[in-house]
Formats: C-alpha cells, structure tokens, sequence
C-alpha cells in the first residue's frame, strides 16, 4: 500500500507542495530581520510617501538580482569572496546605525538622503546581502529552482508588506529599531562564520530563536508621544486647564 502511494503521481505532488511550503515558510520567518533593516533605510527619506515609493522600487530591483542570484547559485556558492562582502555590508550598515549621532532636526540613525533615487540601491543591495543567507538555505531544501524562484516571489511579496508594517512600527516602539539592527549583525556575522569555517555556522533554529527573542524586546516599550495613555482627549484637556 505505501509502495503504491509513493509510486503514485499524488506523491510528487504532494511532496512538491510540501517543499513549497517549507520554502514560503523559511522566506516569511527569515524575512523579518530584513524587512526591519529596509524600512530603517527608508526612513532615512524622511518622507512617507518617498519611503513607500524607495521601498516598491528598490524590492522590484532586488527581485531581480535575487532572480539573478538563484539561477547563479551553483556559481556564486563556489567564490567566498560574495559572502564575505555580504557580511562586510551588512555589517557596515549596523556600525553606521550605532555610530551615527540624532539631532533635533533628524531623528534617524543611519543614512539619510536627499532624493529617492539615493535610497533605492541600498535598500536592493541590502536585499541581496540577506539573499545570500536566505539562497543558500532554500537551495538546500531544494534542488528545483522553479520551486525556490517561487518561495522567492512570495518572500518579496512577504517582505514589502512587513517593510510597510515596520515603517509605523518604528515610530512607535523605542527599542525596535536596534533591536533590527542586531539581528541584521547576526545574520552579518552568519556569514562571516561561513567563510571561515562552515561547522561553525549556528543552526538555522538557533538563528530564529535569537531573532525572535530580539524582537520581543524590540517591541516591549511603546514611546510615551504614541501611547494610548498620552492621547488625551481635546475636550478633557480643556477641561483640566480649567482652573478651579
């Protein structure tokens, strides 16, 4: 009978929306450490219509390139020197982000820009750093690059949406932002440990629990401005400037 299910074109089928779905799943979890670093980059717009239109067109140039990356795979996995400038990027942006100084005028770490031509390379180029990472652990769940091309899809799809959540988010939770930007130095320092050695790579849920626990604390302390409790209403602030 098992014989029989595992001769039979069911079990393909089966086997092939499994994989998908381990794919669609792997794209999601491992898209939130990206999506935080991307919407950080575009706020260095400064504008929230500049920040969604950098983000639409800068993820339509990063597909592309993770087009490019996945059916270059094979290639690209055999010269270290992709991952190594990877992490070096990666990296750079989260030493930019905890160097660089607020001011009154900008409360933004990280780089700022003047136009939004400026914005859409980094937030591809960023992409493509995170892909390296992502690439390589969906190509060792599958070999089919039809199935990897679509969990790509659906993880670019995945990540504007998030972006576009971590926009608002960022304004409202003091601790989110560096909370992203630690884990955009983990996924970093990931593979700066695969260049020099890959058993010492941590596993890929002990990556996730990380991220996780991260983001709990990034989202633990609301600022005071956007709390429910500092909104007072305008009639009930009148009031209480009544003097008795």
């Amino acid at each position: 009978m098992i014989d029989e299910i595992l001769n039979s074109p069911y079990h393909a089928s089966i086997e092939t929306a499994a994989v998908l779905t381990i794919l669609i799943f792997l794209e999601a979890v491992l898209s939130a450490d990206n999506a935080i670093a991307l919407a950080a980059i575009a706020q260095g717009l400064e504008n929230k219509k500049l920040e969604r239109q950098a983000l639409n067109l800068g993820l339509v140039v990063a597909f592309v390139l993770r087009i490019a990356l996945i059916l270059t795979a094979t290639w690209v996995q055999q010269y270290w020197q992709f991952e190594l400038l990877g992490a070096l990027y990666l990296l750079w942006l989260v030493f930019q982000h905890f160097t660089s100084a607020e001011d009154e005028d900008h409360l933004h770490h990280g780089p700022r820009f003047q136009a939004l031509w400026q914005a859409i390379p980094i937030i591809a180029f960023t992409d493509l750093a995170f892909s390296l990472d992502s690439v390589t652990t969906a190509i060792a769940v599958s070999q089919e690059r039809w199935l990897v091309l679509t969990g790509a899809t659906v993880g670019i799809i995945t990540l504007r949406f998030m972006a576009g959540l971590f926009i608002r988010w960022l304004d409202e939770f003091t601790h989110l932002e560096d909370a992203g930007y630690i884990t955009v130095a983990l996924v970093g320092l990931r593979l700066m440990l695969r260049v020099a050695n890959d058993a010492l790579v941590p596993p890929e849920w002990l990556m996730i629990t990380a991220i996780a626990l991260l983001f709990l604390w990034g989202f633990s302390k609301r600022n005071v401005e956007d709390s429910p409790e500092a909104i007072v209403p305008t009639e009930n602030k009148e009031k209480a400037e009544v003097p008795k």
